[in-house]
C-alpha cells in the first residue's frame, strides 16, 4: 500500500497529554492524531507522554515539574525543532504554551494558533494577564472550545477574525454494553437494582459536586428514596488552579444531610468501566458553578454521557450551554437554582426516557471526532488550495 501523502508538518506543543488524566489531555490526544492523518505531526509534550503517543506522531518530551522548567524545556525544544524542520504551523494545546508555540512560529516564518479552553484565558493571575495575553493577541488563528470561551477571547483583545470555535470531540460507542456487562457493573460496586445518577469529573470546586449533595441531592432522595449518586473521578494531582474538594468532603455534606448511604465513589476508572457507568445510570448530573477566574469552557463529559444515550441535567453557565441542549441532550436550567435542578433530575428519573435517550445520542453524532477533525483542520488552515504564508500549496 502506498504511503500516505502529507505534505504539511505541524509542530503542537501542550502540557496536557496522556499520562496526565482529564478532558484537556485527551482533546490534545486526538488533536495530534487527527491532525497525522494529514500532517507530519511532531509534539512536545510532557515526560511520558511518548509512551502513549497515536502512531504517526513524534514526541519530545520535557520535564513536567516544576512548572517554570516545563515552560523553559518546551519553549526551548519548540523552538530547536522549528529551525530544523519548518513547519507549516505551530500549535499551543492550550494558553499556557501560546508563548513557546509563537516563539517557535517566529523562528520559522509558521503560522502560529493557539487551542484555549476557558480558564486559560480567564485566569486573574497578574504575571499570566501581563505576559500571556498580550501573545494570544498576537496569535494568527484562535481556536476556542465554545461560544463562551470565543467571548472571553474577545473581551482581551484577540482580533474577531482571528478566533474560531470549534467544540471537542467524542467517541461514539460502537454497540451498547451487554446487559450482563451492566450487571456485573452493578454487582461490583454494590448497586443493587437502585436508580443511579452519575457524576463525572475531577473533584474541583467549580464542579460544584459539594454542593449539589448539599443543595439538591436531599430532595431528589425524597422524591425517589432508592436513588443512588455514583462519583467517577478523583481530586486533580496536576491541575494548576488551586480549590480541590476531596470524597471526605463532600462525604461530610452527605452525612449531615441524613443521606450518607446514598453515595458511591468510584474513584478513576477505564474506559470499559465509565461506558458501563453511562449505560447504568439513568441521569448525568453537572453541577458545575459560576466562579470568578474559573470558567467551564465547555463540558466534554456531557458530550460523552451523551454518545451513551445518557441525559444530562446542569446549571447554564459557561461552555455548558454548548455542550448540553435544552430538551434535546438533557436539561439546562439557571445558574444555582438547585430547586429547579432537584426538580429536573426527579422529572428524568420518571420512566419513560427512550426519546430523550435517542436524541442525546443523536446529539454526540455531531461531535463525532472525524467531524472535529475536519473543523480544525479547516480552522487552522482554512484555505490549502491558496497561497498560505509558510504553507506548500496542495498538490491535486
Amino acid at each position: 500500500m502506498a504511503e500516505r501523502v502529507r505534505p504539511y508538518r505541524i509542530l503542537h506543543v501542550t502540557r496536557n497529554l496522556p499520562p496526565l488524566v482529564g478532558g484537556m489531555e485527551r482533546l490534545n490526544w486526538h488533536i495530534a492524531d487527527g491532525l497525522s492523518r494529514r500532517a507530519h505531526v511532531q509534539v512536545v509534550g510532557p515526560v511520558g507522554s511518548g509512551a502513549g503517543k497515536p502512531a504517526d506522531v513524534d514526541v519530545q518530551e520535557v520535564p513536567l515539574r516544576p512548572l517554570w522548567r516545563f515552560l523553559l524545556g518546551s519553549a526551548w525544544q519548540a523552538c530547536r525543532l522549528a529551525r530544523r524542520h519548518r513547519p507549516a504551523l505551530v500549535l499551543a494545546g492550550s494558553g499556557l504554551t501560546a508563548p513557546a508555540a509563537w516563539l517557535a512560529a517566529r523562528a520559522c516564518g509558521a503560522r502560529a494558533a493557539v487551542y484555549v479552553h476557558g480558564l486559560d484565558v480567564a485566569v486573574r493571575h497578574p504575571v499570566y494577564r501581563m505576559l500571556w495575553h498580550p501573545v494570544l493577541r498576537r496569535m494568527d488563528v484562535v481556536v476556542a472550545n465554545s461560544r463562551p470561551t470565543a467571548a472571553l477571547v474577545r473581551d482581551i483583545g484577540v482580533d474577531a477574525g482571528a478566533v474560531q470555535v470549534v467544540s471537542p470531540g467524542v467517541a461514539l460507542p460502537a454497540t451498547a454494553q451487554t446487559p450482563a456487562a451492566l450487571r456485573a457493573f452493578r454487582e461490583r460496586h454494590g448497586l443493587g437494582d437502585a436508580p443511579l445518577l452519575l457524576s463525572v469529573g475531577r473533584l474541583t470546586r467549580r464542579k460544584g459536586l459539594r454542593e449539589f449533595v448539599r443543595e439538591a441531592l436531599p430532595a431528589i432522595i425524597r422524591e425517589m428514596p432508592d436513588t443512588l449518586l455514583v462519583v467517577v473521578g478523583d481530586v486533580a494531582r496536576d491541575s494548576l488552579l488551586p480549590g480541590m474538594q476531596t470524597r471526605d468532603s463532600i462525604q461530610a455534606e452527605a452525612e449531615a444531610a441524613g443521606i450518607g448511604g446514598h453515595l458511591r465513589f468510584l474513584g478513576g476508572v477505564d474506559d470499559a468501566e465509565l461506558a458501563c457507568a453511562y449505560e447504568a445510570a439513568s441521569v448525568h448530573v453537572f453541577p458545575v458553578i459560576e466562579l470568578p477566574g474559573d470558567p467551564e469552557g465547555f463540558g466534554m463529559v456531557a458530550i460523552e454521557a451523551a454518545a451513551h444515550g445518557l441525559p444530562t441535567v446542569a446549571f447554564a453557565v459557561g461552555g455548558v450551554v454548548d455542550a448540553v441542549q435544552d430538551g434535546v441532550s438533557g436539561r439546562l436550567v439557571a445558574n444555582a437554582d438547585y430547586p429547579a435542578l432537584s426538580s429536573a433530575v426527579v422529572a428524568l428519573l420518571q420512566p419513560p426516557t427512550s426519546r430523550l435517550r435517542e436524541s442525546a445520542r443523536a446529539f454526540a453524532e455531531g461531535f463525532a471526532w472525524p467531524r472535529f477533525e475536519d473543523r480544525l483542520w479547516a480552522a487552522l488552515l482554512p484555505d490549502t488550495r491558496r497561497p498560505v504564508p509558510g504553507l506548500p500549496a496542495t498538490q491535486d
